[in-house]
């Protein structure tokens, strides 16, 4: 792969680091503008926005609550200004937090599945009429392994992961006819900063009980290499369908 998306536009949310850093830089690197958005972070986002730089594609830092129509509307609004069009969506942005269902309150509840379920809708949704006009248009959605296998203490995040796979399909469907693709994309065990780099925090409980076949955790890029794959020619043919990127840590 060679700047296969050259001329193309990106948005991916929740872009300030880890995964979504290396997706930015990935589709950056393949030729790609690339809108980079995170909720409050700007000094992280525009780290990113150097990285996508220097890997030879065009950025972008837009600020944005993904999770409030508006703020969403405004995201679209501003890649399309700053680079003439929109071709690809990845809906990255997500809130994972471990707390016991007993404990777990309405509020958080809704923090949770308004990040990562309704903001994909929200996303998609400001992005189709711009999706549209592309003849390449695509989304992808970045699952969650314990969607799919479940966790302790995380309801909240297993709920809305597992409604990204069913909305996955369902706009499979409802864009296919007019040549968009919808995938979903599930990390594994990934090496990735958690909480911050002066508070960092312990991996999610549930990842003591997965061991990967390969004996290693895998790398952000590892996983962004599946979402560069997807959004380019060579995967107009795939569309409704959720890849996995986890080491054999989970065999569907």
């Amino acid at each position: 792969m060679n700047r296969e998306l050259e001329g193309r536009v990106a948005i991916v949310t929740g872009a300030a680091q880890n995964i979504g850093r290396a997706i930015a830089v990935a589709l950056g690197s393949a030729g790609a503008s690339v809108a980079i958005n995170a909720k409050t972070s700007a000094d992280l986002a525009d780290e990113t926005a150097r990285a996508v730089r220097s890997a030879g594609g065009k950025a972008l830092v837009h600020l944005a609550d993904i999770s409030d129509p508006e703020e969403g509307a405004g995201l679209m609004a501003a890649a399309v200004k700053e680079f003439g069009g929109l071709d690809i969506l990845v809906n990255n942005a997500a809130i994972r937090r471990e707390t016991p269902f007993a404990e777990l309150g309405w509020s958080e509840w809704r923090e949770v599945v308004s990040v990562i379920l309704d903001g994909a809708y929200i996303c998609a949704k400001a992005a189709l009429q711009h999706l549209e006009k592309s003849r390449s248009g695509c989304i992808v959605n970045i699952g969650g392994l314990s969607a799919h296998s479940g966790a302790p203490n995380r309801a909240h995040v297993v709920a809305a992961k597992a409604g990204l796979v069913g909305l996955t399909r369902a706009l499979a469907h409802d864009l296919g006819p007019a040549g968009i693709t919808v995938n979903c994309v599930v990390p594994g065990l990934i090496d990735i900063v958690r909480g911050s780099s002066s508070a960092p925090t312990a991996p999610p409980a549930h990842h003591k009980s997965h061991k990967t076949l390969v004996g290693r955790q895998g790398t952000p890029m590892e996983v962004a290499a599946m979402v560069r794959f997807l959004c380019g020619p060579g995967a107009r043919y795939i569309t409704g369908q959720t890849l996995h990127v986890n080491g054999g840590a989970l065999l569907p």
